[in-house]
Formats: C-alpha cells, sequence, structure tokens
C-alpha cells in the first residue's frame, strides 16, 4: 500500500487568533492542484488588466476552485466510476461491514470523517446507490422512483453492502491511501473495483464550465462486451438500460456522445382509456400527470379525468373526452407531455486527474484492462501468500518431526536458540521455499507445546500438497491472464446477471408532425361588426382552423398586411380584407387603384418578422385593394363605373400572364377607369359581345 499525499485546496482561516494544537499525526504540506492550461496572450487591441497581488489572489483561488469541483465532486473516476462522495460511503460501509443491517444515519455520520461537505450530500447519495440497487442492499422507506417521493429520515432506515459490492470492490492490499481532508485518517484514492461501475450506475454532474452526463447500462450486457473485447471479437451496441423501464429511441446514441429519446408505455384499456405502465427515464408520474393536465388545459389534448393508481409498479389512466380520437390522443401525450423526453449526453470522466470526454466503448476497454492488471495484482499477492504459507507449513514440519525443538533445551541465550534451530534445518534447505530468516525462527519459537503434542503428519503433508496445488494453480492462471478474466466475467454473469435483466426495450419512434396533429387546435373566428378576430371570446363567423404552431396573416383595404401567432382576441378593425394561415411562398393576386390608375400583380410575401406591418403596394401612393385573393384566377371580370362618354363598360384581364413578384414592386397597369366591380366569375348580366379584352401596360 502506498501513501499519497492529498492536496489541501482550501485554508478554513477565518483570520481569528486560533490556539496552538498538537502537531501531531499532521500530513506534511500538500502539493497544488495541476495547474489548468495558461490562457493565450492578449492581443495588441485588448486592455491589459493590472497584475496585482489581489489580481493574482482572485486568479490563483478561483483555479483552486474550479480544479476542486472537477476532480473532486461533480465528475467520476474513469478508475473505478464513482464520484468522491460515492466511494467514501462505499469504504464506510466496508469498514463497518458485519453482514448486518447498519442505520443510514450512522453511516452518514462515519461518512462525514472523510466527507467535507455535510450530511445532506452524503444521504442523497446513498438514497441514489440503494435505489440503484448493484451495491448497497436498503431496508425501510428509501423513496420511490416511480412517483420522486423522497426517501425517510436517517434514523428510521438502515443499509449493507450488496454480495456483490463486498466482493468485488474492495482489496486492502491493491489500494492506495491519501490523509483524509482533516489529517486525521487515511481514505482510499480509488477502490479497486472490478465492475464497469461508470456505466453500470451512470453518472450525471455540473462542474465549473462542463458537466457530464452518462446513462446507465445493463449489467449483463457489460459483462458480455468486456468478454467479447478480451476475445478480440467486436462489440455489440451498448444501449441504455433504466430502472424505471420505458422505450428509448438510441439511433442518435453515438456511443454516449449523442441523445436518446425516451418514452413511456402506452396500453390501451378500452375505447377512450390509456393507462401508461413505464415511465421515462428522469420522469415521475407526479411531473407526467402535471404535464397531462396543462396539455388538457391549453387543448392540446382532451381528457375526462387522470386517475393515478400507483403502488409498486406505475399504472395512470387517462380516460379521454367522448369525442377524442384515440389515435390523435397518444401522439398528443407524445408530443405535448413528458411521456416522450430527450436526454443530451456528454461523457466526461476524470482520468488521470483531468477531464476528458470518452465514449462508452472507449470507458469500457479501459475498465477491461484495468480488471486484467487487478487480476493479475491479485494473481501475484495470492502466489507471494501461498509461498509463504508453504514455507512455513515446510518449516513446521520439518521442527516438530525432526524434533529441532530439543536442540534449544541446552542453550543459555537467545543467539544459541537461534543458532541451533539453524543448525538443524541446514540439512534440510532443499525442502524449503527460500532461506531462513528472522521471522521464520520467531515463528517456530512460539509453537505451543500443545500443537508439538498433537501434531499429525499426515494432515501436514495433506494440507501441504493443497497448498502446492494451489500454487500451481495460480501459476497457471498467471501465464494466461486474459483466459482467466474471461472465466472470472463469465463467472460473475452466472452468479449475477439474472439479477439484474433488461428493463428498458429498444424502439423507433416515429415522427410526429404536430403541425398536422393541431391543425383544428383553434377556430379563428372574425366578427365584422365590431372589427374583432381571434379563437377566444369572439362573436362572429368561423373563418379556419389552426395550430398554435402556425401564423396568421392578416391584409387590410389600404394594402397593409401583418404576421401574427394565432391570437385569442385581436381588434383588426372593419377594413380587415383577407385572414388566412401564413404560407410565405403562396402565389397572392392582387388588384389595387393609387392616383387615378389600377395596378395588377402577383406577388408571394416572403420573409417577414412577426407583428410588423408591411405593404404590399408603395405606401407613398395611399394604395386601396380593390381585389384580394391567394387563389390563382384563371381570369378576372372587371366592369367599370358608367361615366358620360365612355365607350367600354366591361373586359377581362388574364393574371396568369404577370410575372410574380415581392411585394413591394408597384404592379401592371390595367385602366385608369373607375372600376365598380371584380370577379372570378363570370357575372350574369356580362355580355360576350361587348368591349375588348383587357390589355395589361407594363
Amino acid at each position: 500500500m502506498t501513501d499519497i499525499q492529498q492536496p489541501s485546496l482550501f485554508d478554513d482561516s477565518d483570520g481569528a487568533p486560533r490556539r496552538k494544537r498538537k502537531k501531531a499525526n499532521a500530513p506534511a504540506p500538500a502539493a497544488p492542484p495541476p495547474a489548468a492550461p495558461s490562457p493565450p496572450p492578449p492581443s495588441s487591441d485588448e486592455k491589459e488588466l493590472p497584475d496585482g497581488p489581489l489580481h493574482r489572489l482572485m486568479d490563483d483561488n478561483f483555479l483552486q476552485y474550479a480544479s476542486y469541483v472537477i476532480r473532486d465532486r461533480a465528475i467520476p473516476e474513469i478508475e473505478d466510476g464513482l464520484k468522491p462522495v460515492q466511494r467514501r460511503i462505499l469504504y464506510s460501509l466496508n469498514q463497518n461491514d458485519d453482514g448486518r443491517f447498519i442505520k443510514v444515519a450512522n453511516i452518514v455520520g462515519y461518512t462525514m470523517q472523510f466527507h467535507p461537505h455535510g450530511d445532506a450530500s452524503i444521504g442523497d447519495a446513498l438514497v441514489t446507490l440503494v435505489n440503484r440497487g448493484y451495491l448497497i442492499e436498503g431496508q425501510g422507506n428509501f423513496g420511490n422512483l416511480h412517483t420522486g417521493d423522497p426517501a425517510a429520515a436517517p434514523r428510521y432506515i438502515e443499509c449493507r453492502l450488496t454480495d456483490l459490492a463486498a466482493t468485488q470492490l474492495f482489496n486492502d492490499d491493491l489500494t492506495d491511501f491519501i490523509p483524509t481532508y482533516d489529517g486525521r485518517r487515511k481514505e482510499p484514492v480509488v477502490l479497486p473495483a472490478k465492475l464497469p461501475l461508470l456505466l453500470m450506475l451512470g453518472a450525471e454532474g455540473i462542474a465549473v464550465g462542463l458537466s457530464t452526463r452518462i446513462l446507465p447500462h445493463n449489467f449483463g450486457e457489460l459483462l458480455q462486451a468486456q468478454i467479447a473485447i478480451l476475445q478480440k471479437k467486436p462489440i455489440k451496441p451498448l444501449l441504455p438500460d433504466f430502472p424505471q423501464g420505458g422505450l428509448i429511441d438510441a439511433r442518435e446514441y453515438d456511443e454516449g456522445r449523442g441523445k436518446v429519446r425516451l418514452r413511456a408505455v402506452l396500453d390501451q384499456k378500452d375505447e377512450a382509456t390509456l393507462v401508461i405502465r413505464e415511465l421515462p427515464y428522469g420522469v415521475t408520474t407526479e411531473s407526467l400527470i402535471a404535464s397531462i393536465e396543462d396539455a388538457a388545459k391549453k387543448g392540446k389534448i382532451k381528457t375526462k379525468a387522470i386517475r393515478d393508481y400507483t403502488a409498486g409498479q406505475v399504472e395512470i389512466e387517462i380516460a379521454l373526452a367522448n369525442d377524442a380520437d384515440i389515435q390523435q390522443a397518444v401522439q398528443a401525450l407524445y408530443v405535448f407531455t413528458q411521456c416522450e423526453v430527450s436526454a443530451s449526453l456528454r461523457p466526461i470522466v476524470i482520468r488521470d486527474q483531468r477531464p476528458v470526454e470518452l465514449s462508452v466503448h472507449d470507458i469500457l476497454r479501459h475498465n477491461t484492462k484495468r480488471l486484467v492488471d487487478l487480476l493479475r495484482k491479485e494473481l501475484q499477492i495470492e502466489r507471494k501468500k501461498i509461498d509463504e504459507a508453504l514455507q512455513s507449513a515446510s518449516l513446521v514440519r520439518l521442527f516438530i518431526v525432526h524434533r529441532l525443538y530439543k536442540r534449544i533445551e541446552e542453550c543459555t541465550t537467545a543467539p544459541e536458540v537461534k543458532q541451533a534451530i539453524l543448525d538443524g534445518l541446514a540439512p534440510f534447505r532443499d525442502q524449503l521455499r527460500r532461506d531462513i530468516t528472522g521471522a521464520d525462527l520467531d515463528m517456530l519459537l512460539a509453537i505451543p507445546i500443545r500443537r508439538i503434542s498433537l501434531y499429525d503428519i499426515n494432515k501436514s503433508r495433506k494440507e501441504e500438497d493443497d497448498l502446492l496445488a494451489d500454487f500451481d494453480a495460480v501459476e497457471k492462471n498467471l501465464t494466461d491472464v486474459t483466459g482467466y478474466t474471461i472465466k472470472y466475467l463469465k463467472n460473475l454473469y452466472r452468479d449475477y446477471a439474472d439479477l439484474f435483466p433488461r428493463r428498458t426495450r429498444e424502439a423507433r419512434f416515429d415522427a410526429i408532425e404536430i403541425r398536422e396533429l393541431t391543425a383544428k387546435e383553434h377556430q379563428i373566428v372574425l366578427d365584422r361588426e365590431r372589427g374583432y378576430l381571434g379563437y377566444g371570446d369572439v362573436d362572429g363567423e368561423p373563418a379556419f382552423h389552426c395550430s398554435s404552431y402556425d401564423k396568421i396573416i392578416l391584409v387590410w383595404n389600404d394594402c397593409r398586411y401583418r404576421v401574427t401567432p394565432p391570437p385569442e382576441k385581436l381588434f383588426v378593425d372593419k377594413n380587415l380584407l383577407y385572414a388566412a394561415i401564413f404560407d410565405r411562398d403562396r402565389v397572392m393576386t392582387l388588384v389595387y387603384e393609387a392616383g387615378g390608375i389600377t395596378h395588377l400583380k402577383r406577388f408571394a410575401f416572403g420573409g417577414v418578422i412577426q407583428n410588423k406591418d408591411y405593404f404590399c403596394a408603395p405606401e407613398a401612393e395611399n394604395p386601396k385593394a380593390l381585389f384580394f385573393s391567394d387563389d390563382a384566377p384563371a381570369t378576372l371580370y372587371v366592369k367599370y363605373a358608367p361615366r358620360k362618354g365612355q365607350q367600354i363598360h366591361q373586359q377581362e384581364f388574364d393574371p396568369a400572364k404577370v410575372v410574380v413578384r415581392t411585394p413591394k414592386t408597384r404592379g401592371i397597369q390595367m385602366t385608369t377607369k373607375r372600376i365598380a366591380s371584380i370577379a372570378t366569375q363570370k357575372p350574369r348580366n356580362w355580355d360576350d359581345k361587348a368591349g375588348p379584352k383587357g390589355a395589361l401596360l407594363n
């Protein structure tokens, strides 16, 4: 075991005088944390800041704080996959483990000897580990993952290590220790974990300038992937697995660096009832029901009642309105509620005391390589222990069988006693594993008379044979550590994989067109008498249906137009000429009069800024719209107002001959006569023989 000095990142002095304290067991002065990359020098046009003592103090303190938060609080260590608070909790449980349940309050108190951030963070982290189910077994109320209910107070609940954690996380012979934050105790730098804990548990954390989010994966699938890595076979794609179950669309997962979409599991109980059976990761029944109620208030989904029967399993019944379409309701739940959520991921971990971004497969390969190294070290330690046990057994056998203890009866000094034993063992050097040391002699001299009198040579030889067989097995495993690791993983899979079955199912989510889903969400009503338009408290004639995601185009008879979201109630005055769902590429036909001349134009609105007034004719000429349509009329039938001496009273015009331009263009001149009416269908009193066809002048 190696002691490594932990850097002291904070000075908790408050400037007040202190009494001198005893300096026994005080840790050595700590080395500073690794320096962050220095910023680039300022350019010549940048004003340089003064580099005074206060400036340097703030820089140094901020860098130390940022380094501390990143390495010692928020971001997990790749070696054992744990954050410091999790590691300290597990170490505390191991130190106090006697096979029985321990009060959580006691573990929180013991962990506070290692963790300097209070009991709240320790208790929350412990509850999270219990609810993950792998490492800590709980007894009592540890909250509810489905409902979001909190755990009971620490004094009422108990916990202990699971068999998986107790056998796979700890080995003092392979653990490096450092002093705790106050220097009174020692704590592990990392645990010699033989499990891919980071991918089993997942991790989320926000640090200074960066964050991490790694989703949990299935235990058995991780072991199978590790076996494939050791066998140099392709790894099957690793997908997240959540305790709440649910559905996952992982097409953009990108080995943990992309994003995933998560959905609840919905069942249809009858023609008017839907039941939610499983929740997406991170969603509770309370937050889900709140999102459904909010969507219902906004008219996104028509419901009569929401009933929550969740106990051990999720069961939320949604009674739909009588006129609701059940398939459309399912799509609305996915679009407008937390029945579907998405999660963006970024796997940041601490490696070599620095944050790095790695893929899920990279993390697992690192864990697998570390597992091979840990097992090799364990085998080497086991070989050394067996070798020492064989040495001791051989010495005891020779000492008793050949009655070497008789040689010390006449010795008067300790050196004479040890020399007598050495002389007696000298002829049997070839039966020993190594040279005899002072510790060996002390061991022989400490053998009680009762053991000598009851010594069984046959039993002793059998024990030595068993030790030799164990030694040969360890030697064999050391010659092929990779093969030994594969067997080790297969045994783990056999013993524990069935305890953690996959709960989340993979699926491909079809794209849902929100505008189509909400096409009839609002009915726009136009009150021409009072000049109001909207879907709220407006009395008048229904104009059209629209979605809250649509935009509305309004055109007035002075050729002014505006784009706005669907209004609940908007005063538009009585001069409104046109209202519809906005389509920037739709071709409009406009006839307007300005300065005694009538123009015809075709245009598309194009891009606009919402709630800003524009003109689709030259504003300076005070235009007045005579005809406006979003159709493509084949012919315009124009009748002129009667006028003395006027010979032409009607004309036909062909709008298709007009080129489509922008709203700001003047248009093509139609006539200087005063127009009485314009129609797209031939009027009843139309005289087919009267008047020439209208000509359009550029």
